[in-house]
């Protein structure tokens, strides 16, 4: 069964390692075969990656695309361990992520990533929050 993917006006997908711009209108594109496939609004460059969770998804990102994945394992797992101890509560979504990564799923990985940033961002709001003066 093909994947789908509705394209909007200068849209990009990245296939592989093939960067794919759409041009001025939309496009519906059907995909068969098996190659990692994102579309921009998923795509975080590295730049962006600019907390420890959002260093995760770069990460998890990393190893949907690459051709070897395990390679970035290392530094994967050793910022896990960084992050859930600082913040324990990290843990039930690390197992989510964890499981998926150990089983090649990775785009499913990324999608656990996304909440776990989500989770950071209220951890840092909240703490925010309580270090600042009531007015």
């Amino acid at each position: 069964m093909a994947l789908v993917i509705d394209l909007k006006p200068g849209e990009k997908i990245l296939i592989g390692s093939a960067v794919i711009t759409n041009d001025a209108q939309r496009t519906r594109l059907h995909i068969s075969g098996e190659a990692p496939i994102l579309r921009e609004k998923d795509v975080m460059k590295e730049e962006e990656a600019d907390t420890p969770c959002k260093k995760i998804y770069f990460l998890v990102q990393c190893m949907y695309m690459a051709a070897n994945p395990k390679e970035y394992h290392k530094k994967y797992f050793d910022l896990v361990k960084e992050i859930q101890h600082a913040a324990p509560t990290t843990a039930f979504i690390f197992l989510a992520i964890n499981e998926k990564i150990i089983g090649d799923h990775y785009y499913k990985a990324m999608r656990d990533a996304r909440d776990l940033i989500k989770l950071e961002e209220e951890l840092i709001r909240h703490a925010t929050e309580q270090t600042q003066p009531a007015a």
